[in-house]
């Protein structure tokens, strides 16, 4: 995820800054190295307990938040939530025990390879855990490997899974699948080395390392176990690995995302019925203030050829003008961009929108 300011960000281990990963690969590696065969499901739990509390790069998440909590506390999860969000933080380290290898073969696998993990596996995640925060008493008996917390923390992870993902896992699953297709494709064309440079601009693949900017300083050999690469569609950041490297290697990377797959605000879900889903997302993003190309791709998690396409149709319709500052380009919203974000009806402002509306029907069908 882009620096926000915040000096770390979560993922398993110390999460990113702007620094770089970079993962070695040798020949056995490039051989081994595959995609997931499907969504992770706690992988997007745990992105989506750590996306119930906001972050950089959440545009699109807002609404889902808004509902979610009040479900979160509904189903029958306030005893174990302090615990399930101490685990999870959105800044720092968090424990890897919450992500096993089994997961990929399914919730019930993973939840079951949790309720297993060894004791000293406890005690060390968690005893990392709480040198960077206080956590709630429950992690006490969790780190001890007490059966009943394991079995409380599982099931408590079991019904936010039914909260947070269960509704969504459908348009989830097609994104998770549209990007692995993508990836198959330049697999097919040109290995797993061309595989790993499709990937770029988010890492890049060069003589037998892969480069991952913005996050923590760190260097993964992998010594012929080859990796495991999950696409995850609650990932909003830069690719995430596991912070112990004696775990099996993987690499977690977000999947772009078509912005109505989760609830969206009012004003935003009006007007993507004018313009398509992910041009009122773009739209609304230029509202925080003026955004390169670049940026607003990171920010809506779509390709920069996605980006420019929305903000030349924005533009010819008048809602967003570029401009020029030193080496960068910036987007910013006009006044009829603000008046039909604002939902602001003055006759001049609707007269207007309406030939913009026809404008971008003219310009671009809409997404």
């Amino acid at each position: 995820m882009p620096d926000n300011g915040r000096p770390e960000q979560a993922g398993p281990g110390w999460h990113r800054r702007s620094r770089i990963l970079r993962i070695y690969f040798t020949a056995d590696d490039i051989a081994r190295t595959r995609l997931a065969p499907a969504l992770d499901p706690l992988w997007e739990l745990v992105l989506a307990l750590q996306m119930l509390r906001p972050q950089r790069g959440d545009l699109l998440f807002g609404a889902w938040r808004r509902n979610a909590v009040p479900h979160m506390r509904q189903a029958r999860l306030a005893e174990m939530l302090p615990l399930l969000l101490a685990l999870t933080p959105t800044i720092g380290y968090f424990p890897d025990f919450l992500n096993p290898a089994d997961s990929i073969r399914g919730l019930d696998h993973g939840l079951e390879a949790i309720r297993t993990t060894p004791v000293r596996r406890l005690a060390a995640d968690l005893g990392k855990l709480s040198a960077t925060k206080p956590l709630p008493p429950r992690a006490r008996p969790l780190a001890a490997g007490d059966p009943a917390t394991l079995i409380s923390l599982t099931d408590a992870l079991a019904r936010s899974f039914d909260v947070l993902v269960t509704p969504h896992r459908r348009a989830l699953e097609a994104a998770v699948g549209r990007d692995r297709q993508a990836r198959a494709h330049a697999l097919a064309v040109g290995g797993v080395e061309e595989l790993l440079r499709s990937f770029r601009p988010m890492m890049s693949w060069s003589a037998g390392e892969l480069a991952v900017p913005g996050h923590r300083d760190q260097e993964l050999h992998l010594d012929g176990r080859g990796l495991l690469l999950i696409p995850a569609y609650f990932c909003v950041g830069g690719p995430l690995t596991m912070f112990d490297p004696e775990l099996p290697p993987v690499l977690v990377y977000p999947v772009e995302r078509d912005p109505d797959v989760l609830p969206m605000r009012t004003e935003t879900a009006s007007l993507a019925a004018l313009m398509g889903t992910t041009r009122a997302a773009a739209l609304a993003a230029l509202r925080h203030g003026p955004l390169t190309t670049t940026e607003l791709a990171r920010t809506l998690n779509i390709s920069l050829a996605s980006a420019s396409q929305h903000l030349t149709v924005l533009r010819q319709a008048g809602l967003a003008l570029a401009h020029r500052d030193r080496h960068r380009m910036l987007h910013q919203l006009t006044a009829l961009g603000s008046a039909l974000l604002d939902g602001r009806s003055p006759t001049d402002s609707l007269r207007r929108a309406k030939t913009a509306r026809h404008q971008l029907d003219e310009a671009s069908p809409a997404r």
